[in-house]
């Protein structure tokens, strides 16, 4: 079960690169492993991981400028709120089942195989690593899945399978975190699809400053996983 308070894992074995030494592909390094004593390090650093090209070797990435939704930002259509109607909310019921829609090898540019379910899994069984779910008619159709330290909640992926629910996702996250004491909302890339919806850009120093602050505050009582029909 999932505890309200995350468990801290070991310490990384590995010294990772501080965000500056960024390359011109916003890559800082390439290596180390996935551990979740590494990951948190990372993300508490500014950095997070992702692999270079589809079965590339794991790099830490630190891009510069930084895609950020502001919590009071999003931009909300009448429609999209018509749409939120249509939707269950579910937190944490799901988590792998977002995490493998949201590996499809069909989607464009999937690089998510199953090292990253897995360490991510290990993070979601220790309380740091979250699902935001869409259900209609308790069938998963949208969602996205996040690591959560204190102030900070750093988006990995969303997908969908109905019209809206990703969007729908996106929404509830914000309001949820919102609510909890969520500070930085980072979505490490503007795309114009989280653009149309409120993302911005922001320096790379101003978001590692703003996560330094963010992962030392107070964050959500995320919810325990809870069964859920088939």
């Amino acid at each position: 079960m999932l505890r309200s308070v995350p468990v801290e894992p070991p310490p990384s074995r590995w010294q990772l690169p501080p965000p500056e030494a960024a390359d011109e592909r916003e890559i800082c390094g390439i290596g180390a492993d996935l551990a979740p004593g590494t990951i948190l390090t990372a993300y508490r650093t500014g950095l997070f991981p992702m692999r270079v090209g589809l079965r590339g070797p794991v790099g830490w990435w630190s891009p510069d400028p930084r895609g950020v939704i502001p919590l009071d930002g999003m931009i909300v259509s009448r429609s999209l709120r018509r749409s939120q109607r249509r939707f269950e909310l579910r937190v944490n019921t799901a988590f792998e089942a977002v995490m493998r829609a949201c590996a499809d090898p069909s989607r464009p540019h999937g690089w998510i195989d199953e090292s990253f379910v897995e360490a991510y899994g290990e993070l979601h069984r220790l309380g740091w690593a979250h699902s935001i779910e869409t259900w209609h008619h308790d069938e998963l159709v949208g969602g996205l899945y996040g690591v959560s330290i204190g102030g900070l909640f750093a988006g990995e992926s969303m997908f969908h399978h109905a019209s809206d629910a990703s969007k729908v996702a996106l929404l509830n996250a914000v309001e949820l975190l919102r609510a909890g004491g969520i500070v930085l909302f980072d979505v490490q890339w503007v795309t114009p699809h989280l653009e149309s919806l409120g993302a911005v850009e922001m320096p790379r120093a101003e978001y590692v400053r703003r996560a330094s602050d963010a992962v030392r505050r107070s964050g959500p009582e995320w919810p325990d996983p809870k069964p859920v029909s088939p």
